[in-house]
Order: structure tokens, then sequence, then C-alpha cells
């Protein structure tokens, strides 16, 4: 399965080669033109300083697969909360890989003091569904028609996991 590791920017090429063909072939994600490798920099060193960008390697050192961690919401009170992303390089689904990579990043937003992880899933898209069903996320809650793409609407369903429970009031997230 290989190695998961933190990003860096050096990553940013990779990562913006894995997402380019869900951008542009598929509502997986609702941005319509893939970043660039400066943008996609960017939000690595964004998403390491404040909560978690890994990605994984295949046994020869390739990045496969990434999976991020940022803000739910800007507003305070939702410091706690933070939405979760995973993209793996098209043909990698069911390898175990996803799994390993989605329970790392949750285990270092666990660490950082993170209470609660939410995912949205553009909708149909069983492999995500299933994916975060056996992580232990629930639905909270479907947005119809909430999206444009490809010619059609899509819903998008969410979903959250309670990743810490500790006392409160709970103490800042580092």
């Amino acid at each position: 399965m290989g190695k998961i590791r933190e990003a860096s920017e050096a990553d940013a090429e990779a990562c913006a080669a894995i997402y380019a063909p869900y951008v542009r072939d598929t509502a997986i994600t609702f941005e319509l033109d893939p970043p660039t490798v400066a943008e996609v920099a960017v939000r690595i060193n964004q998403a390491v300083r404040t909560h978690a960008w890994l990605v994984l390697e295949d046994d020869g050192g390739r990045v496969v697969g990434y999976a991020y961690g940022g803000p739910m919401k800007p507003r305070a009170a939702y410091r706690w909360s933070c939405e979760v992303s995973i993209y793996l390089e098209l043909g990698r689904r069911r390898t175990g890989g996803g799994r390993a990579l989605y329970e790392a990043l949750l285990d270092r937003l666990t660490a950082r003091g993170y209470r609660i992880a939410v995912a949205g899933m553009t909708l149909p898209n069983p492999a995500s569904e299933g994916l975060h069903a056996a992580l232990g996320f629930e639905p909270i809650g479907t947005y119809r028609n909430i999206g444009w793409k490809l010619n059609t609407w899509h819903d998008v369903a969410w979903s959250q996991r309670p990743l810490a429970v500790t006392d409160d009031p709970p103490t800042e997230p580092t």
C-alpha cells in the first residue's frame, strides 16, 4: 500500500494531477477549472498550518492519493469542526489506501483538538458513501439540486463523525 506522510509544497504537482480529472470529468467536486500547481501549493500550506494534508505514496514513493481537512465554516463557534476530503489516483479505489489515508487524517485532526469531521459527497457516489460509512460517518442531510455541473443538477449528501470527546469548555485546536 505504501507510506502515508504529511504533505509539503513539493507534493503540489502530484496532488494537482490527481485532482484534475475529478474537476474536468466528474461532478465529485464542484470546481470547474483544475487549480494550478501554485494554487494547490497554497492549499497544502494552509491546511498543514491549521488542520492537516496527508499524501499516500505507492511502494515506489510516488504520490497516489491525498486527504486533507480544513475549516467547516469561518465563524468562530465552528472552530472545533472541520471538513474533510480525499482523492485517490483514478483506478486506485478499493485498494485499502483510501481507508488508511482517511484514518491517518482523522487521527491527526483529533490530535490537533478537533471534535467533529464533516464530509460532503456529490450524489450518486457509492464508493465515497461506502468509505465514509465504513469509517463511522453518519448521514446528517442532503442538499438537493445544489450544484450545476456537466449540464445537470447534483445533490450533495453530508455526513459527520465525532473525532474526540473531551471536557467542556473545549481547548483551542492547535
